[in-house]
């Protein structure tokens, strides 16, 4: 177990180490820089402003350095915020996003496996039908064209909620709606082929033979073995949801940090884009690692042979 966690452990350091240098270098990569605007910068500014961020310094030496400030759990200072560090900008905005995040994934799993389970139960009829031909729409809907018509529709033409903003409990229903419809749709569907499965399986039929009561087989049995894939999905969900709310967040004008992110790529601040796409990229394969280990402990099935799945 301890050789599978440091392996694990390793392999998400490697992968943070690729993020950090890919982002750095595509930064470079890209046209322009943090100081075009529409009136042209006098150079004397511009080779002054240059050197307050390194940015006259050879691509290597810029690289190292930033690697080095990292180290030391320093993400710089934002080009476009005045003398505001990217750590502060991202602790005071991740708040919101975090709230808005956790809620679509409450929402996604209850609403997910609730469909999911009464699909399983009444296979083949009519419930089971219109389930999955919601799961086939909510998985084929983007989140940000479901937001849009959830903000034309309910907050603009039916006046029932604020266009923007989340200034009480009820203008989280359209944003949430928004993110967590494909969750939902996935873990439906998932939540259905697990449990049939389960039904149909010979432990299932010998509970049922010894003349145990539907509700104890249901609960012993079919969900809590059916639900495992549901859990090994849940991290990455999570994760994906808090980190995939930035055109969400940015329709209805939520200022968390995902609207923080998109300005930060229209303006070019690199550092700030930097500094969010690691953070991103550590919320993500966090939760992958962390998924992977429960995995482990929950899945008595599972067997570690050096340190891999086997």
């Amino acid at each position: 177990m301890a050789r599978y966690v440091t392996s694990k452990f390793l392999y998400t350091l490697l992968s943070l180490f690729i993020l950090i240098t890919a982002t750095f270098f595509l930064m470079k990569a890209i046209p322009g820089d943090p100081f075009m605007s529409e009136k042209e910068v006098p150079a004397p500014i511009r080779a002054r402003l240059e050197a307050q961020y390194g940015l006259d310094k050879p691509e290597i030496v810029q690289y190292v350095n930033y690697l080095g400030n990292i180290l030391q759990g320093d993400l710089g200072i934002s080009m476009k915020k005045l003398n505001q560090d990217v750590g502060h900008i991202i602790g005071q905005t991740f708040g919101v996003s975090l709230r808005l995040g956790l809620v679509a994934v409450v929402v996604s799993v209850i609403v997910g496996v609730g469909l999911g389970l009464l699909a399983a139960l009444y296979h083949r009829k009519l419930i089971d039908n219109v389930t999955m031909v919601l799961a086939v729409l909510g998985m084929s809907v983007p989140s940000f064209v479901l937001a849009s018509l959830l903000q034309y529709l309910l907050a603009f033409r039916l006046d029932l909620f604020h266009v923007t903003g989340l200034k009480g409990p009820l203008d989280y229903v359209l944003p949430v709606a928004a993110l967590s419809a494909q969750p939902i749709a996935f873990i439906a569907r998932l939540t259905r082929s697990s449990m049939l499965e389960v039904l149909h399986a010979d432990y299932v039929k010998t509970a049922k033979a010894k003349g145990l009561k539907w509700p104890a087989i249901l609960w012993k049995h079919v969900i809590r073995n059916g639900i495992l894939p549901i859990v090994t999905y849940v991290g990455p969900m999570t994760a994906n949801v808090i980190t995939g709310s930035v055109v969400v967040e940015r329709i209805f004008g939520i200022g968390g940090i995902g609207k923080v992110y998109v300005d930060s790529i229209n303006n070019r601040d690199y550092t700030l884009i930097m500094g969010i796409t690691l953070f991103y990229g550590i919320i993500l394969m966090a939760a992958r690692f962390i998924t992977d280990i429960v995995y482990v402990l929950v899945d008595p099935r599972i067997k570690l042979t050096s340190g891999k799945e086997g």
